[in-house]
């Protein structure tokens, strides 16, 4: 990993770190597997294990690997209905964009939210355990708020992601 400066299209890359290829297939192993032992993430990057605990804890030091966390299988815990729920702002509440997004994010079963440029203003993640937790969720959570405008509801019916 080099510490030369690099740009990106999106947002600030923490310490303006260059990645190498060895970087970005750690960092890829890890995404797919943040339990991997550290031999076997080394054998896959081709490097020796000392070099890659460095490279791996290097990354978490310029806050490119801000964590590990679990996959959870939400299913299993019941959240059978899953939503992504378009919010627009009232033009009245947009000066307090921040904390409204913060507010959407506490709410209960809200998985992520995201801040958006363009007709609406957040993207919502909701999993719910029934159609009509989700209804009453939107009922009491969303529509009842002054700041919001108004909302889109889209049902997800399969999540792909990478490896599939």
């Amino acid at each position: 990993m080099s510490d030369s400066p690099t740009t990106r299209t999106w947002g600030a890359v923490p310490n303006r770190v260059r990645l190498d290829e060895t970087d970005r297939l750690i960092l890829k192993e890890l995404m797919a597997d943040a339990r991997i032992p550290n031999n076997v993430l080394a054998s896959k990057a081709g490097i020796a294990p000392s070099t890659c605990l460095g490279r791996v804890r290097a990354l978490r030091d310029a806050g490119i690997i801000r964590g590990f966390h679990a996959s959870v299988d939400l299913e299993a815990l019941g959240f059978l209905v899953y939503a992504l729920i378009s919010v627009r702002v009232n033009p009245q509440a947009r000066n307090k964009m921040l904390a409204i997004g913060q507010r959407l994010r506490a709410l209960p079963n809200v998985q992520s939210v995201f801040l958006l440029a363009g007709d609406q203003d957040f993207l919502m993640h909701v999993a719910c355990g029934t159609p009509k937790e989700l209804r009453d969720f939107i009922a009491v959570h969303l529509a009842s708020d002054p700041a919001i405008a108004n909302t889109q509801t889209n049902l997800v019916f399969d999540h792909l992601t990478p490896g599939d």
